[in-house]
């Protein structure tokens, strides 16, 4: 009989982390930015508070139980969540208890807001790679792309990742979105440049905004841009593709559940949906994609002449 999962999820193919199995400790979209790129939509729960969303062992148990069924098909444990994980005021326990039973590699995704605080670095310590996010060179392109939580300064966030790199042994890999018109220009590519040398991450992948954002006027910079960010993020691997590969179905009880659940981490366009679920048939994943439309529980969005689908519940400009 299949269980149903709850908090952890795939696992799943990445652009950086191979086959993932994704771990998702708060509720969905809750964060202390609003990114204007972000592809599960506007914040909804806008805080910077930090709390215990859900029963940690809960946590635990389904990740134990997700290692024992697909323990040689996972590269990374990506703590990523549907908004910000470093809210949730369990990751220190959950990743002390993980790295105890197994010897796969661990992954924190998180916009690094958190860092600035010393014991939340303590906390994160235990990751393998820890993966914050810088889109900005300064204060006030920080504000138009992150849309950051009342308060929350760019330069306090820039210090807490100085501050990690001091403090930690494994790996930070950088992750940047170019949004064309915002972060695309000379200017703030220097900038950004000279904030990663003081923060000398191990790698630094730039991506743009290939899924639907949360506002539809966002768009990925045209050849000019990316060509020049070439030339002035030194060193940085560019990994604006498509995913390849394919997402785990057989912890589902039915190909709608599997659908609904990998779509609100994840809008994904029909050909992935009937070609890389595992464990329904493509019949059964079109009779059910269209069944969720028809029931409007999922909503089709065009985006760069692509369709993709993803929950109705998420919002969308």
């Amino acid at each position: 009989m299949k269980k149903n999962f709850k908090f952890v999820y795939g696992p799943v193919p990445s652009r950086r982390f191979g086959r993932s199995l994704g771990v998702n400790p708060i509720p969905l979209k809750t964060c202390n930015y609003s990114c204007v790129y972000c592809q599960l939509g506007r914040t909804r729960n806008f805080t910077n508070q930090r709390r215990s969303f859900f029963k940690k062992d809960l946590i635990l148990s389904e990740i134990k139980e997700m290692i024992r069924m697909f323990k040689d098909e996972i590269d990374y444990i990506t703590f990523v969540g549907e908004g910000e994980p470093l809210l949730s005021k369990d990751i220190g326990y959950l990743i002390q208890r993980v790295r105890e039973f197994t010897d796969i590699k661990t992954a924190l995704i998180t916009n690094g807001v958190l860092l600035m605080h010393k014991e939340v670095r303590n906390e994160v310590l235990p990751f393998h790679v820890i993966s914050p996010t810088l889109d900005a060179g300064t204060e006030r392109v920080f504000k138009l792309i992150n849309r950051p939580f009342e308060g929350i300064q760019f330069e306090k966030v820039v210090d807490g990742f100085i501050n990690l790199r001091k403090e930690y042994d494994g790996e930070i890999w950088i992750e940047i979105m170019l949004v064309k018109g915002l972060n695309d220009n000379e200017e703030e590519l220097k900038r950004m440049q000279a904030i990663l040398d003081k923060i000398s991450p191990d790698r630094v992948y730039v991506n743009v905004p290939i899924r639907p954002p949360a506002e539809s006027w966002v768009e990925i910079p045209d050849k000019e841009g990316i060509e020049m960010a070439k030339r002035i993020l030194k060193n940085a691997i560019f990994i604006n593709i498509e995913e390849q590969g394919s997402f785990e179905g057989r912890e589902f009880k039915s190909p709608e559940e599997a659908i609904l659940f990998l779509t609100r981490r994840h809008p994904m366009r029909l050909d992935q949906i009937l070609e890389s679920i595992k464990g329904f048939n493509k019949d059964e994943l079109l009779e059910s994609l269209h069944k969720l439309v028809k029931e409007g529980r999922l909503k089709r969005i065009n985006y760069r002449d692509k369709e993709f689908f993803l929950p109705s519940e998420s919002k969308f400009s």
